[in-house]
């Protein structure tokens, strides 16, 4: 069997102590603390650069990590801790609701489903976990792009693809709709995935009151909604007990 490769290692040792130091690190601190040639240390760094796991402070010339390597973190914590965390009050919630239930985070500009609880009736239902949604014409996407500068920003420049004739396909008017859920504190979709369906969902809080995911409930438009078209009440309050209980196991202190 092949052995350690020298490189690999130095590079995640440099990544550990980037990641311990509280602040930047320069090349030569860098190198002295590891016992590395200043050279190697620096062919190390600007390979490190290259991928995005470290940044360089251009007034400075230290190094810190990069947004790469921490969005790497984030994806464990949305696929793996959030799934952990939430998977019974979502079992909870699908009881309480008697819909099914998803839980989803942001993944390359679209909804990874990471978790789906059938809804509790003997109906012929398929299983979604790994499914990718379209953000703008979904619960959990409006409930996930409005807490995502980034995300938001990105779909501000994309074609959104309509999916049916109540698909919100302006930016401007995706805006204003991320906007209302950011004041109401949860997101709906009303037929502007599928026609006949309509779903309810709120953003999980983690540590700091960052959003990680969302959960909601999905199902016929007629229990969803009253005969104006407005959600029902009552479900989303259940989705809204749901995500601060799931909130509150990741650590989010203001839930």
């Amino acid at each position: 069997m092949p052995g350690p490769v020298q490189s690999i290692e130095r590079a995640a040792a440099i990544l550990r102590l980037l990641a311990r130091s509280s602040g930047r690190l320069g090349v030569g601190e860098v190198a002295s603390s590891l016992g590395l040639a200043r050279g190697t240390a620096h062919g190390i760094l600007r390979t490190l650069e290259r991928v995005g796991f470290v940044e360089q402070d251009e007034p400075t010339g230290k190094y810190q990590l990069g947004a790469a390597l921490l969005h790497l973190g984030t994806s464990y914590l949305d696929v793996n801790e959030l799934r952990s965390r939430a998977i019974n009050w979502a079992d909870a919630l699908a009881a309480r609701s008697g819909e099914a239930v998803r839980i989803g985070t942001l993944l390359d500009g679209k909804v990874l489903v990471v978790h789906h609880v059938f809804r509790p009736d003997d109906t012929l239902q398929a299983m979604d976990i790994g499914s990718l949604l379209p953000p703008h014409a979904t619960a959990l996407g409006k409930a996930l792009l409005a807490h995502d500068a980034n995300a938001a920003a990105y779909l501000q420049g994309a074609e959104l693809e309509p999916f049916s004739r109540r698909t919100i396909t302006n930016p401007r008017e995706l805006g204003r709709a991320l906007a209302r859920v950011r004041d109401l504190g949860w997101a709906t979709e009303i037929e502007e995935m599928s026609i006949g369906e309509a779903a309810i969902a709120a953003p999980i809080r983690g540590y700091g009151g960052l959003v990680v995911g969302a959960i909601g409930v999905s199902g016929a438009v007629e229990r969803f909604c009253d005969t104006k078209g407005a959600p029902n009440l009552e479900l989303v309050g259940y989705v809204r007990d749901a995500a601060r209980a799931v909130s509150r196991d990741l650590g989010a202190s203001r839930w």
